[in-house]
């Protein structure tokens, strides 16, 4: 007869005091990512690609890395990445895809505009703790379209989100080549695509 191990006690972990610090994020040391800050590009090129103001809380696990959350404090938590988005008003990234992940917004502060699917044909305004979850592959932008800064939580989940999991509308190249002839190809040098569905 097989035992069963349904019923079986859970084993509890212990983790000390200094080792929980190293799962902790505090909000006032977090710093904007540094692949936001290249000043070959100018910002109204990088408010097209990124919020102004990328906050990385929750990392991969291990050793993978991408360039949306390095820095994170917390490393580790079922893949899953956590990040604060600070846009001012009327300021969100363009239109994007993910191949492979779920994207979750929840407004911490302010109002935000959610707009999805090509063309961004469909729209919905978030106000303060509303959350809106969208699965892969629907084109998806945010937009504050609040009066004052607005602080949106995005968590990513369901594969590894790295720069093969994401990819603008080509609309979106466009937009970029109408601000700065090369800022296009200086986002693509970091890994970025521009091609939209076609991932």
């Amino acid at each position: 007869m097989v035992e069963s191990t349904a019923h079986s006690p859970v084993k509890s972990l212990h983790i000390t005091q200094q080792e929980m610090q190293a799962r902790v994020s505090r909000f006032q040391d977090l710093k904007p990512l540094p692949v936001q800050s290249a000043d070959d590009v100018p910002q109204a090129a990088r408010d097209v690609v990124y919020a102004r103001e990328l906050l990385s809380v929750i990392g991969l696990d291990g050793d993978r890395k991408t360039a949306i959350n390095t820095a994170a404090p917390i490393v580790g938590a079922g893949g899953m990445t956590m990040t604060l988005a600070r846009c001012p008003p009327g300021q969100g990234p363009g239109l994007h895809i993910h191949k492979d992940t779920y994207e979750t917004f929840t407004v911490l502060e302010g109002k935000f505009e959610v707009i999805w699917n090509e063309g961004g044909k469909n729209s919905m305004v978030l106000e303060r703790f509303d959350t809106i979850s969208l699965p892969p592959q629907v084109y998806r932008a945010f937009t504050n379209v609040g009066a004052t800064d607005g602080l949106l939580q995005v968590i990513i989940t369901g594969g590894v989100h790295d720069m093969n999991d994401i990819a603008f509308a080509p609309q979106e190249a466009a937009r970029l080549d109408a601000i700065a002839p090369r800022a296009r190809q200086t986002f693509e040098a970091l890994g970025f695509r521009f091609q939209g569905g076609g991932i």
